[in-house]
């Protein structure tokens, strides 16, 4: 039985390049922002489950006896190695009253962690009582991994309160991480998580939030780099909605309409993805100011090339413009035609620098936050090393 308060957190992510290019075969790399999302979950001796998802506005609240008859659905030989079965999310729909509503971040947090929590009881052979809080500094919808740090967070905590793994944190300790193998199953049932949420995702986003650092994704497969440095940036959300599915549509149909033009582009991004590995893993080995231009005007180039793919927008021509006035450099990241930018900031930019830049971006009305890629992915934290606000924010719900 769950038996102590656990408390994990794992990172969003950036696309640094290979943004589209990767859809069509080419090089993507991912890095984990330093932009968490937390989770408390508490043992309660009621037989009751609650969630609280305060950034959706969420409260969810079952008793394990209600919950019970769908175990039946989740046999428990289940392993990670399965995905979800559409008997199983049909029957989570018809449970949650999800039938006929569209898929909003809401419906879907609650089928992820129906699934999550069902699949893992039924392995593990009872079903845990428990508060369970759920708090990110990731908008929702902007392309930053939040679905995925979500699902990482319910993974691990569930695997560990239920004993199906271990939990590194020991007495004394205010931050552990797990071994590789039992990241590797975080890993597994989190991408299960996703694939409730989003249908068919590339397994990106839970594998960057798990492991951490950046990775390379190119033809299904994925590869952690070794060493990454840690990097400065300034993240702008734009709040300018945009349909991904659109986007890459449009650039295939670029694709199969001028193949000569576009297969090229897709070639140089796929050359700047190589090197900016290159240049992070030197970054790695000599920390150096000399690297920044190299990565500045890969930038540059990338964003150019993205603007010729057509998934540029006015907003993003915005941040590149009003960052570019104060000497930084900026793309956007992501399926871009609005969501977000990142811009890179230099170990000596100055912080007037940066709020000059900050202030001007804010007053076109979008959303800013500075912090760095190359973050660890999930953690086990004790209660008492959690930021005032990350506290704050568990006691307020």
């Amino acid at each position: 039985m769950l038996a102590r308060t656990l408390c994990v957190s794992a990172p969003g992510k950036v696309i640094l390049h290979g943004e589209h290019a990767v859809v069509h075969g080419k090089a993507a790399v991912a890095v984990a922002v330093n932009l968490r999302t937390f989770l408390k979950m508490t043992p309660r001796n009621d037989s009751k489950i609650l969630v609280e998802l305060p950034n959706i506005r969420t409260r969810l609240c079952w008793d394990t006896s209600e919950l019970q008859p769908l175990l039946e659905a989740f046999p428990a030989d289940q392993t990670e190695s399965q995905p979800p079965n559409p008997e199983q999310v049909e029957k989570l729909k018809a449970f949650a009253g999800l039938n006929n509503t569209t898929a909003t971040p809401q419906s879907l947090a609650t089928l992820a962690f129906l699934y999550l929590y069902l699949s893992i009881a039924s392995r593990c052979g009872f079903m845990p009582s428990a508060d369970i809080v759920v708090w990110s500094e990731l908008p929702t919808g902007a392309g930053l991994g939040s679905s995925a740090a979500y699902s990482v967070c319910l993974a691990g905590a569930l695997l560990s309160g239920c004993g199906v793994i271990g939990y590194p944190l020991e007495e004394g300790q205010s931050e552990s991480r797990w071994s590789k193998e039992n990241l590797a199953v975080i890993n597994s049932w989190a991408f299960r998580g996703e694939q409730v949420i989003h249908g068919n995702p590339s397994g990106v986003d839970n594998s960057v939030s798990t492991w951490g650092g950046a990775l390379r994704y190119q033809s299904g497969k994925i590869c952690s780099l070794k060493r990454v440095p840690t990097l400065r940036i300034l993240l702008t959300n734009t709040r300018v909605p945009r349909s991904t599915k659109v986007l890459v549509a449009g650039v295939k149909d670029k694709m199969m309409k001028f193949p000569a033009i576009m297969e090229p582009v897709l070639t140089s991004v796929d050359a700047i993805s190589q090197e900016c590995e290159t240049v992070l893993a030197a970054m790695a080995e000599h920390p150096s100011l000399e690297h920044y231009p190299v990565l500045e005007e890969l930038m540059d180039i990338n964003q150019h090339h993205l603007n010729v793919m057509g998934v540029g927008h006015s907003s993003l021509d915005k941040v590149c413009q009003l960052t570019a006035s104060h000497g930084l450099h900026s793309k956007l990241t992501g399926a871009g035609g609005g969501g977000c930018a990142v811009t890179l900031l230099r170990p000596d930019t100055t912080p007037p620098v940066v709020e000059a830049a900050v202030r001007d971006l804010s007053d076109c009305g979008f959303e800013c936050w500075e912090t760095d890629i190359g973050a660890p992915g999930i953690c086990a934290h004790s209660p008492q090393s959690l930021r005032a606000e990350v506290l704050k924010a568990f006691s307020g719900v």
